[in-house]
């Protein structure tokens, strides 16, 4: 693995990223977007698995995460304007930054989580540049239930400040998502079905951090951009998309609100949208029980974009 280091379009802090290259002649690029309170050298077992394949890999570490903080107390903190958009041009820079080594090699690009929902907004603006996107742990929340999220961080800054963090805005967004796993056995059981996987989530000081109001409010906005009739109608008709997503997923109302992001893509007249749901899998797909699965079938979608085959 190699390390970048870029300016971030905040005008203030550097983003790290990562990059695995396999050996011999690579057929195309997978950039990856991780999700909240995580961060990309989580990726390197698939990035890994993608290499074997042929394929480079690339990831950067969001403001507010994994290396691209200076300190422990900027960890879920975004930036001062509390733009969205800064995000995404600091996605869209790892892309320039790669293609510098990679040359005009075909691109992919995979969100997890909260990075679904920048990928849906960054396939929006840059989807001509890709051969596919894969949209991975995501869903839909309707624009009531969102700003109403919006005037509570919004409120909670006005007494606190944009620092604070919130143990009641965190307990609504995501104090019902163990309630399926009773009895739980944790506060993350909601993210793998292996014990091990949750365990080694917690362990991690960098990931499961507590978000800032400045956190929530830019989260809170992209799902909202990502969600809207606006937005998917500017991604481009012939992008092939691939939703994947645990069954038992919250993040996505297991399973309810994946499908329904899927439609309003197909409403929106993108041709080519698929969705695999994996039975009784959670929300971190990619450390559950299906992992392999998970794998290969996301693998076949890139390999079969390559080459022509409908998916």
């Amino acid at each position: 693995m190699q390390d970048l280091y870029y300016p971030s379009k905040d005008g203030k802090n550097t983003i790290h990223a990562c990059l695995w290259e396999p050996q011999g002649e690579a057929k195309g690029v997978v950039q990856l977007i991780h999700g909240m309170s995580e961060y990309a050298e989580r990726y390197a077992p698939f990035a890994e698995f993608l290499n074997k394949n042929g394929f480079i890999v690339c990831a950067d570490d969001h403001l507010g995460h994994g290396k691209s903080v200076k300190s422990s107390e900027d960890l879920g903190y975004f930036n001062d304007a509390k733009d969205y958009s800064i995000v995404v041009e600091d996605i869209h820079e790892l892309k320039i930054q790669v293609q510098k080594q990679t040359g005009e090699l075909p691109w992919f690009v995979l969100g997890h989580s909260m990075g679904s929902f920048f990928c849906r907004k960054y396939i929006s603006l840059y989807g001509t540049e890709f051969k596919g996107a894969v949209i991975m742990g995501s869903g839909f929340k309707g624009k009531a239930t969102l700003n109403t999220a919006l005037f509570f961080v919004k409120l909670n800054a006005l007494f606190c400040g944009w620092r604070n963090r919130s143990k009641t805005i965190k307990k609504l967004a995501f104090g019902s998502y163990n309630k399926k796993f009773k009895p739980a056995r944790t506060d993350n059981d909601w993210l793998s079905k292996a014990p091990e996987n949750v365990d080694n989530y917690e362990a991690d000081e960098l990931c499961g951090f507590d978000f800032t109001n400045n956190g929530y409010y830019i989260l809170f906005s992209i799902i909202k951009q990502a969600c809207s009739k606006k937005v998917i109608k500017k991604i481009p008709k012939d992008l092939s998309v691939y939703f994947v997503a645990g069954e038992k997923d919250p993040v996505g109302d297991y399973g309810k609100g994946v499908i329904k992001a899927v439609n309003k893509f197909h409403r929106a007249g993108i041709k080519d949208v698929s969705v695999t749901l994996y039975d009784d899998c959670r929300h971190e797909i990619l450390n559950d029980v299906c992992k392999e699965q998970v794998q290969a079938d996301v693998l076949a979608f890139f390999e079969g974009v390559l080459d022509g085959r409908e998916i």
